[in-house]
């Protein structure tokens, strides 16, 4: 049996738009290609028949959420960032409120 070599997975999600599989994700997919190459040159393809498309399916839904979580951990530093700003702001008008009452006194 012919060996493929595959640099990127590539799948069409449920809208129809093409997307790249992330590298680590991807590297699960060849781990699990391989074993089943393993499998169907031992037992015939009649065994992985109906569970590929269910690995598929599971690989593309762990790289959805795996992107998703990664644009979450970008929106939460940017929030964090804002947060700090604001709370340097924050402390910055305060101490300037109790300068400004001193003076006042």
């Amino acid at each position: 049996m012919m060996e493929i070599q595959i640099d990127e997975v590539v799948y069409q999600d449920d809208y129809g738009s093409v997307s790249v599989m992330s590298e680590r994700v991807s590297g699960l997919a060849n781990s699990i290609y391989r074993e089943f190459e393993r499998l169907i040159c031992c037992y015939d393809e009649e065994v992985v028949k109906e569970l590929m498309p269910l690995v598929v399916n599971v690989l593309e839904n762990l790289d959805s959420v795996l992107t998703e979580n990664q644009e979450h951990e970008v929106e939460l530093e940017l929030l964090k960032e804002d947060n700090e700003q604001l709370l340097t702001q924050y402390e910055r008008e305060k101490a300037l409120r109790k300068q400004a009452e001193e003076v006042v006194q």
